[in-house]
């Protein structure tokens, strides 16, 4: 069967169609735990911030977190008393081997808003990088301090952070579904839909602004969009047969879905208003799971043409095929890297599940994982993590890993299924 863990699970009712399933779970949030030993990390110190009681955030902490995760950095213990108007003695904190130092201060204005001050200096040279003020209602002050670390990573690494992106993610609780939005580290969730039917295969718009996915709610399985600040949602796709996995090309002008319209199930290209359906390649196989390359111009999907199921890549356009795994029988939900040089999949091994990682260009492919139930992997829009589901301790567990597999940090762990996440675009805040 072509599908992944979480698809085994929740795609057992796309067998099923009119399986009730489904409740909004009691989420179990957790803190930073980083197993792995990384490379070469930047050490920075993030003193807490003075006045941070008046916030209702961590401030410091969330951006400890948030650096720690990327695993680009290792935190130094800070001691309180610096903010960002303080001379700090660079050689104590080069004694305490710091390259970087982060202090601020955070004000209640009148208005009743946060005023975030924070500054940056390089402890090596003994020089300031970059300060910034942000005014804020109390309830954006979490999402103030990921705009913080993002622009502390992307000072320190020149590549840009990915902190106040979000994440989208389907849960399962008792016989409910439910379509949940949170912040790239797993926090702040709100769910955007609930429904006694399952919800699948979540896709976030390049825009930022709408998902698509696949509800069962009118007894058959149909793509919808949804506006994840309004609600308003539109059905995409309901035609004869199933309707299911949708993928965006990067453009945001039409999405590959897999139908089973003509027979048989294959792949589809629509505009995203519902118009154009074509059909993009032709065999007795069953294709699925499609994803854009980066600039558009091949779709990457598993078929099982070849007897099991493989990853294959064809034109955005249609036609022919060209297989892209070979190692093991059976790989599943492939995900891209934006710079379009890396495949995140599902490989089976010894009945084992587990994230591997190929470089597309050499075809060198490696296991990133000794879990045994690893699902839908996806790439952070930086391209340096990948988020996927799996199961540690008999509990469902949401994971972000570097793509050398070294660093792991769990986001949600959960008694609840938890499945299919997917990485929101920079836009996506």
């Amino acid at each position: 069967m072509l599908v992944s863990v979480s698809r085994r699970r929740s795609l057992a009712a796309l067998a099923a169609l009119g399986a009730t399933l489904g409740a909004v779970p009691a989420l179990a949030q957790v803190r930073i735990d980083i197993s792995g030993v990384g490379g070469s990390r930047i050490p920075v110190a993030i003193v807490d911030f003075r006045d941070e009681a008046k916030s209702p955030q961590p401030i410091a902490a969330i951006i400890r977190a948030d650096l720690e995760r990327s695993g680009q950095f290792r935190s130094v213990d800070a001691p309180a008393g610096l903010n960002e108007t303080s001379v700090p003695a660079f050689p104590e904190w080069r004694s305490k081997q710091a390259d970087a130092l982060v202090a601020g201060t955070v004000n209640r204005l009148a208005d009743g808003r946060l005023d975030i001050r924070f500054k940056l200096w390089d402890v090596v040279k003994g020089t300031e990088l970059i300060g910034q003020a942000q005014a804020v209602h109390p309830d954006d002050a979490r999402l103030a301090a990921h705009r913080v670390a993002d622009l502390i990573y992307e000072k320190l690494t020149g590549d840009k952070g990915v902190f106040a992106t979000r994440m989208a993610y389907v849960t399962k609780t008792g016989r409910r579904y439910s379509l949940v939005i949170a912040d790239a580290d797993g926090e702040g969730a709100k769910v955007a839909l609930t429904s006694p039917e399952p919800i699948i295969s979540p896709a976030w718009a390049p825009n930022g602004r709408e998902l698509a996915y696949v509800s069962f709610e009118s007894g058959k399985a149909t793509v919808r969009v949804q506006d994840v600040q309004t609600g308003s949602r539109r059905v995409l796709a309901d035609f004869k047969g199933t309707n299911s996995a949708p993928a965006w090309a990067p453009d945001g002008s039409q999405l590959t879905l897999s139908l089973s319209r003509e027979g048989g199930t294959q792949l589809f290209a629509i505009n995203r208003d519902g118009s154009g359906v074509r059909r993009l390649a032709r065999s007795s196989a069953i294709d699925t799971e499609p994803c854009y390359s980066p600039d558009g111009t091949q779709i990457y999907f598993v078929s099982d043409r070849g007897g099991g199921p493989q990853i294959y890549r064809m034109s955005a356009g249609g036609g022919g095929a060209d297989r892209i795994t070979f190692n093991g029988t059976y790989n599943i939900s492939p995900a891209i890297s934006p710079d379009g040089r890396t495949l995140a999949y599902i490989t089976r091994t010894n009945g084992a599940f587990r994230l591997s990682v190929m470089d597309i260009a050499s075809g060198d492919s490696q296991q990133i994982s000794d879990a045994s139930e690893d699902e839908s992997p996806a790439f952070s829009p930086n391209g340096k993590l990948i988020v996927y589901a799996s199961r540690a301790g008999g509990r469902e567990v949401l994971m972000t890993t570097t793509l050398d597999g070294k660093i792991k940090t769990p986001l949600l762990i959960t008694t609840a299924e938890v499945r299919e996440p997917t990485w929101g675009p920079f836009s996506s805040q």
